[in-house]
């Protein structure tokens, strides 16, 4: 049995909320400390633009997409913080937004691991 991506991609894409979680927590600690700058990571779609990933067809009836579909930009929410008189740009309403959006991105991404899973082990039954 080759390697299934979906597993690999997955595990990815827990280890990059993982990491978003840990900005987000020393955003929120630091949110009183004088020059602090709030970080947080690119999106994960333009971590997978960079990745050697590319579309196969296993059967000549298959239909490929145009490379310039293939090739679609993907759009990105870019957001200037502004910063209080001390300097600091963490805003704590926001960084509670992110926290709910790695929450219910990590739900869903367990849950399609989980039932992938489950397929999987249907499938050798």
């Amino acid at each position: 049995m080759s390697q299934v991506y979906l597993f690999e991609l997955a595990s990815h894409r827990t280890q990059w909320l993982s990491t978003r979680q840990q900005l987000i927590a020393g955003n929120v600690a630091n949110a009183n400390t004088p020059q602090f700058r709030a970080q947080d990571l690119k999106p994960f779609s333009a971590v997978l633009d960079q990745t050697q990933f590319t579309m196969t067809t296993t059967n000549p009836a298959h239909i490929t997409p145009p490379e310039t579909e293939l090739a679609a930009d993907r759009q990105t929410d870019s957001d200037a913080a502004d910063s209080t008189i001390s300097g600091n740009s963490v805003n704590l309403q926001d960084e509670m937004m992110k926290l709910g959006e790695v929450s219910r991105d990590s739900s869903m991404a367990n849950s399609v691991k989980k039932i992938f899973h489950q397929m999987m082990m249907s499938s050798l039954k």
